[in-house]
């Protein structure tokens, strides 16, 4: 019996996300008493021995270049083969794309209780109970998996990435991969930037900044602090910035450490997709906007006074 952790990865480099999957799904055998073995389909050009510092004893591959591209149906299929052979009880993935697609057909082909956007170890004190965001993160629920194998689908930036000193053993997993019946033709990658969604510091901007123009000081300041950037619906359907980088309840859901708003109102629907950030600053020349309500810092002021005196600080220490 063990946990098995999904790694996932991207252009042959494990994801960040996974290695949040494999301390977390390290500490929970620990503390059922059983062995972690990580789980990688395709090919990557990372040292897989290496990522035994997470804690797994056993890396599984399934080393078929086919796999290097996520097809969810071929996927789920490959998995649920891998924890067959494996005895695996419990199956790790991160919350991102690549679980959210996968993660409930792996849980439909075994027979598995699902728990997605996990945000803390499993409670055994009394079962199998899982803490989990619901309601766009307003609230927290305690679901008990009682079905002999059990999925778990940790949200991104929510658990602590530990390290040992240890290494993997690399073990070449043979199995049946079915036919593909999706064909990427063409992939365009956007380049330059943080992934919103592995990013840790997030600055995003709204129309408080009242045109693409003046987009140069949230670039300025995210570059800076090495940060990814983001904005509301409002300004992405303006056209301002690009559609990929509009966060919110019909954008991207993201749970950065550190939340950076300037001049957004912080409407519930901005709210639900961020409200998982860790520490909100909000900056807003409007001291009744909502957003000062979820934030944890606040800086009531007009962004075009506010920010450059941020970035001259930030610089400053920079250079101390």
């Amino acid at each position: 019996m063990s946990v098995l952790i999904f790694i996932d990865h991207s252009e042959g480099i494990v994801k960040k996300n996974s290695l949040e999957a494999l301390s977390y799904g390290s500490s929970l055998a620990w503390a059922m008493g059983v062995e972690a073995a990580g789980l990688l389909l395709g090919t990557v050009k990372d040292d897989l021995s290496s990522l035994g510092k997470y804690g797994v004893k056993k890396i599984y591959q399934v080393g078929e270049t086919s796999l290097d591209q996520l097809d969810a149906q071929v996927y789920s299929a490959v998995i649920a083969s891998a924890v067959e052979q494996t005895n695996a009880k419990v199956i790790v993935l991160s919350n991102n794309i690549t679980g959210r697609a996968t993660a409930p057909l792996v849980a439909a082909r075994l027979k598995a209780g699902l728990v997605s956007g996990a945000v803390a170890l499993p409670d055994l004190s009394n079962g199998f109970v899982v803490k989990k965001n619901v309601f766009s993160g307003k609230a927290f629920a305690h679901v008990s998996i009682k079905t002999d194998i059990k999925v778990i689908a940790i949200s991104p930036n929510s658990y602590t990435i530990n390290t040992t000193d240890g290494q993997a053993e690399v073990v070449s997993l043979n199995t049946t991969i079915p036919e593909k019946k999706v064909k990427v033709i063409a992939t365009n990658k956007i380049t330059g930037s943080v992934p919103l969604g592995e990013a840790e510091l997030v600055v995003s901007g709204g129309r408080g900044l009242k045109g693409p123009e003046n987009w140069g000081m949230v670039e300025e300041l995210a570059g800076l602090i090495g940060a990814a950037t983001a904005c509301s619906r409002a300004v992405a359907d303006a056209h301002w910035r690009p559609h990929h980088e509009h966060v919110g309840q019909t954008g991207l859901a993201i749970t950065p450490n550190l939340y950076i708003a300037i001049g957004i109102s912080g409407a519930i629907q901005h709210l639900a997709g961020v409200n998982r950030s860790k520490v909100i600053v909000v900056i807003n020349k409007d001291p009744e906007a909502p957003f000062f309500k979820a934030a944890d810092y606040g800086i009531v002021g007009d962004a075009f006074d506010v920010v450059p005196l941020f970035i001259e600080e930030v610089k400053k220490l920079k250079n101390a």
